[in-house]
C-alpha cells in the first residue's frame, strides 16, 4: 500500500519543504512507454503523480497537453488504460491520483470508478469542471471507497466559494494560479501568493498550486508559500520534444530532479 495524500505531505511538512506533484496524460505516448515515463519522474524526486484521463475536448488545456492527450487516444487510451496505469505505478511504489474531466467518470459510472480507482490503489480524484453543487454522487461515492476528492479554486473565487469548495475537498486544495488554460509560463501567476492566502485562512487542508511552473526556479518561487508545486505541461513538453523513448525518459527525469531541488529550496 503506497503512502496517502495526507502521510504523502505529512511526510513532506517534517522535511520542511513542499510536495512535489507531477502530471502526464496515461496512455501518453503508449500505455507502457508512458507507465516507464511516470516510474522514472518518480524515481527522480516527484513525490505524487497526477495521471491524466485523455478526454476528446481538453478546453481546460493548453496545447502540449492538448496534443499528447490526442496521440493518448490515439493509441487507445480509455478509462481502463487509466486505471490500469495506476495500478502498475503504484505497485512500482508511486502515490497516483487521477485527473479527470468529469464526463469520463460520469459516463464510466461513479461508483464503478471509485471501486476500481480504489481497487488499483489510487488515492484521489481530480475533477477540474466538477463544482460542489453537482458533486453529490461523487462525494457518496468516493467517501464510501476511501479517494480523496480534489477540487479546485482560482483567483476569481470569492472567499465564500473557497469555503464552500474546501468543505467537500479532501487530500488537498488545487489552487489554479491563472485563469485561462494550463501550460508552463515564463513566470509563475503573481495572484497565486494571495489565493494561498485566502485559502489557507479558510481550510487546514495542504493547498497545492498548479498552472505554469515549469522550472526549478520557479518550483522554489511557489514552495516557499504553497504546499505542494503542481507541474503539467513541462513534463509533457520534454516527451514531445524528444526524438524516441529513452531520450524521453531522461529528459523528464532531468526535469523531475531539478523540481525536487527546487522544493527543497536548492
Amino acid at each position: 500500500m503506497t503512502a496517502t495524500l495526507a502521510e504523502v505531505f505529512a511526510r513532506v511538512h517534517a522535511e520542511k519543504r513542499s510536495a512535489l506533484i507531477g502530471y502526464l496524460p496515461a496512455g501518453f505516448p503508449s500505455a507502457d512507454e508512458g507507465i516507464e515515463l511516470i516510474n522514472a519522474m518518480v524515481s527522480a524526486g516527484v513525490d505524487i503523480v497526477e495521471v491524466g484521463l485523455p478526454y476528446s475536448d481538453p478546453l481546460m488545456d493548453g496545447p502540449d497537453i492538448q496534443s499528447a492527450v490526442e496521440q493518448a487516444l490515439r493509441a487507445g487510451a480509455t478509462p481502463d488504460v487509466v486505471l490500469d496505469t495506476v495500478e502498475q505505478i503504484t505497485a512500482a511504489g508511486a502515490t497516483a491520483v487521477v485527473m479527470s474531466y468529469w464526463n469520463p467518470i460520469e459516463r464510466y459510472g461513479v461508483e464503478a470508478f471509485s471501486a476500481r480507482l480504489a481497487g488499483a490503489g489510487g488515492h484521489g480524484v481530480i475533477t477540474p469542471d466538477l463544482t460542489p453543487e453537482e458533486a453529490g454522487p461523487w462525494i457518496e461515492a468516493t467517501a464510501s471507497h476511501g479517494i480523496d476528492r480534489v477540487f479546485l479554486v482560482a483567483p476569481s473565487s470569492t472567499d465564500e466559494r473557497i469555503a464552500t469548495v474546501a468543505a467537500v475537498t479532501s487530500g488537498f486544495v488545487y489552487a489554479a494560479s491563472t485563469m485561462g488554460v494550463t501550460g508552463a509560463r515564463t513566470q509563475v501567476s503573481s495572484a497565486a501568493p494571495e489565493l494561498v492566502r485566502r485559502t489557507r485562512a479558510l481550510t487546514d487542508l495542504p493547498i497545492a498550486v498548479g498552472l505554469g511552473v515549469s522550472t526549478g526556479a520557479q518550483a522554489r518561487e511557489v514552495a516557499a508559500y504553497a504546499d505542494g508545486v503542481i507541474v503539467g505541461s513541462a513534463f509533457v513538453r520534454r516527451i514531445l520534444q524528444a526524438p524516441d523513448q529513452p531520450a524521453a525518459v531522461a529528459a523528464v527525469a532531468e526535469l523531475a530532479r531539478e523540481l525536487a531541488a527546487g522544493v527543497r529550496g536548492n
